[in-house]
């Protein structure tokens, strides 16, 4: 009998929040991948979107993609690609020999915003068909959850969206659909916003961080063996204390020009990055 982590209720200033019991984890690290050179191509592509690769030094997107195995004959579920920052390194990738879901905003919802990163999306794809034209958009919000033929994918990624679905309420039929389109034995990777072990967690996550303890334990409740940790992502300059969350950080630097150079030099978030397996039945 596999047995997980218990999560306990605390009360502070009238608010719910999730306090975790310490609990003994096994010492887990970056398992040692040697990058594949095709995808080193793909990330250094001119190709890409200058905006995109001026991130790469605080994304590690090479290290990271090869850290979850990413493979050209796997069929990948992108959750949330947004503005497409993976999208245009996965979709090329996985353009010959492999399969790329792009699990993108619900349709026809009343949500601006949504439609707006929708629409931003659709002509991203549709203005480079050589590159995109094999991208499978799927939808991926509250109560929609058809990211994937169930059993289909090899590989399930998302990155700095769990704190969205906490926010939203649904994190844990998220937690279900992933696993339901994964193979067995396929691998989820998870990489959000670090939150200090020193706080209880919100369970909205309102800062925008989450605790990598938390992150786990949602993931192993759902029945995911969790395989290794990667500190590729971390930043020890960043506090967590920031007014506006962690959008205070870069890139969003919800705070304009007022301190702008303070919090660019701390950079973008300390990220936890996390590698999970469905088990073989």
């Amino acid at each position: 009998m596999r047995l997980r982590p218990l999560i306990q209720l605390t009360v502070l200033a009238g608010a719910t929040v999730f306090s975790l019991p310490t609990v003994s984890l096994p010492a887990l690290g970056a398992e040692e991948a040697k990058p594949d050179p095709v995808l080193a191509q793909m990330v250094a592509s001119p190709a890409r979107s200058p905006q995109f690769q001026a991130r790469d030094a605080a994304r590690h997107p090479l290290q990271e993609l090869a850290f979850f195995g990413l493979a050209p004959d796997q069929t990948v579920v992108e959750i949330s690609p947004s503005g497409g920052y993976w999208t245009e390194i996965l979709a090329p990738y996985l353009h010959d020999r492999g399969t790329y879901y792009a699990a993108a905003n619900p349709r026809g919802t009343d949500s601006a915003y949504a439609n707006r990163e929708n629409a931003a999306f659709d002509a991203k794809l549709a203005a480079d068909p050589a590159r995109y034209g094999k991208v499978k958009v799927t939808e991926f919000g509250r109560g929609r959850f058809d990211i994937a033929p169930a059993g289909s994918a090899d590989l399930i990624v998302t990155f700095r969206n769990l704190h969205n679905w906490m926010a939203g309420g649904y994190a844990d039929e998220a937690m279900a659909a992933f696993y339901q389109a994964l193979k067995p034995g396929g691998i989820l990777g998870i990489e959000d916003h670090r939150a200090s072990d020193a706080q209880p967690q919100d369970p909205k996550a309102t800062s925008g961080y989450v605790r990598q303890d938390y992150a786990i334990a949602l993931a192993r409740k759902t029945g995911f063996e969790l395989v290794a940790s990667s500190e590729i992502n971390a930043n020890p300059k960043d506090s967590k204390d920031w007014p506006e969350g962690v959008w205070t950080l870069p890139p969003t630097l919800a705070l304009k020009d007022r301190d702008r150079d303070r919090y660019l030099a701390v950079g973008e978030a300390d990220n936890f990055v996390l590698k999970f397996r469905k088990p073989l039945q």
